[in-house]
């Protein structure tokens, strides 16, 4: 295998991992603050990665591998634990809890898109004449990205993928317990109540990777938009 397709992965798996992480991490300080402790009795409640990895092997080494070989970049998942009645007693502060998890990812999304417009004022970086998912800025001066500008393209774009694919309001994405900060309590209990009577993950999870194969485009567009003001990209 290329050299260099090895490298790019370990970029995009160190950027998943610690991604993945704080978004977990987050979820768990939210519960913590909310009044569940499950996750932080868990150890979920930190930015080591092994407690989140032994929680889901699966999701956090597994498939982000298996896509990367497949598609060339990565997606994956993992869990914090919370106790569902402490949710019934509290919707709205299991929604804040849900909301966090996203919160996370684009907060690291806009601590990269800091670095690049950083990297462009100081003279580093510019950008480029087109992008991909690793190629979100390049160095002002050479043909070849540096690990500096894929690794700041790779968390911009997959902390924009993690946090908008994760409100999309289908279980069991957070999106689906985010709702409930727009519902009185009373609908929120109903709500959860409908939620707990069949099996949706399966269901959600279709109709959430059907659907944003085409909101992605429109999201990453804008999200380079407001990068790159003034720039358009086909």
């Amino acid at each position: 295998m290329d050299p260099s397709i090895i490298a790019l992965g370990a970029v995009w798996y160190l950027a998943f991992l610690f991604s993945t992480t704080c978004h977990e991490a987050a979820h768990a300080l939210a519960a913590k603050w909310g009044g569940d402790s499950t996750a932080f009795e868990g150890g979920q409640v930190t930015l080591n990665p092994v407690p989140h990895v032994r929680r889901s092997p699966f999701g956090m080494v597994l498939m982000p591998i298996l896509s990367y070989a497949v598609g060339g970049w990565m997606i994956g998942w993992a869990s914090a634990p919370y106790d569902p009645h402490w949710e019934r007693r509290h919707p709205h502060r299991a929604a804040w809890m849900a909301l966090a998890g996203p919160a996370a990812n684009f907060t690291l999304m806009l601590l990269a898109a800091i670095g690049i417009r950083t990297g462009i004022a100081l003279g580093y970086f510019t950008a480029p004449d087109s992008i991909s998912f690793a190629k979100v800025t390049m160095p002002l001066f050479g043909v070849e990205p540096t690990f500096a500008t894929t690794a700041l393209s790779v968390f911009f774009v997959l902390n924009l993928l993690l946090g908008t694919f994760n409100l999309l309001p289908v279980a069991p994405l957070d999106g689906s317990s985010v709702i409930m900060l727009f519902m009185p309590e009373s609908a929120a209990l109903r709500y959860l109540d409908f939620m707990q009577q069949g099996n949706f993950m399966f269901i959600g999870l279709l109709i959430a990777w059907q659907a944003y194969n085409y909101i992605f485009r429109f999201v990453f567009d804008l999200g380079l938009r407001l990068l790159y003001p003034g720039m358009h990209y086909g």
